[in-house]
């Protein structure tokens, strides 16, 4: 049986309707940022955390909205699923990589999509979802 992680993602999109996709270190997988809930914290403060923590953003709860858990394969973990609770926001302010990111870049979409590099989480629901609206 898995182990199974927590985490909250953020897609983040600029307002050209570009994604951030981030690869944190020691990893070869683009993904959302994001990380794992801290005992007792609620997944809405979680991505807010890491947002800051990872890329120098600040957003105030209402700026984010709750795209619904998407249960699936972890991308840098064997033998491991993550319960992801996903949010979406959009900025047009610059990230900084920080904390564990190593790379970060803009993508559109559908680029994106045809990346070997991207995480379950990006590939099987955040960018269908944003390349169906």
């Amino acid at each position: 049986m898995p182990k199974i992680l927590t985490i909250a993602a953020l897609q983040l999109l600029d307002t050209s309707g570009r994604i951030l996709l981030v690869r944190k270190q020691g990893t070869v997988m683009f993904m959302q940022p994001g990380g794992k809930l801290e005992p007792g914290e609620s997944p809405m403060a979680a991505v807010l955390r890491e947002v800051q923590e990872e890329l120098g953003l600040t957003f105030a709860p209402g700026q984010v909205e709750s795209m619904g858990l998407w249960k699936g394969p972890a991308a840098n973990e064997a033998d491991t699923d993550i319960h992801a609770h996903l949010f979406g926001a959009c900025t047009s302010d610059t990230p900084r990589i920080q904390a564990e990111i190593e790379q970060m870049l803009w993508v559109d979409p559908a680029a994106a999509l045809t990346r070997g590099d991207i995480a379950p989480l990006l590939r099987d629901k955040v960018l269908p979802g944003l390349l169906g609206r």
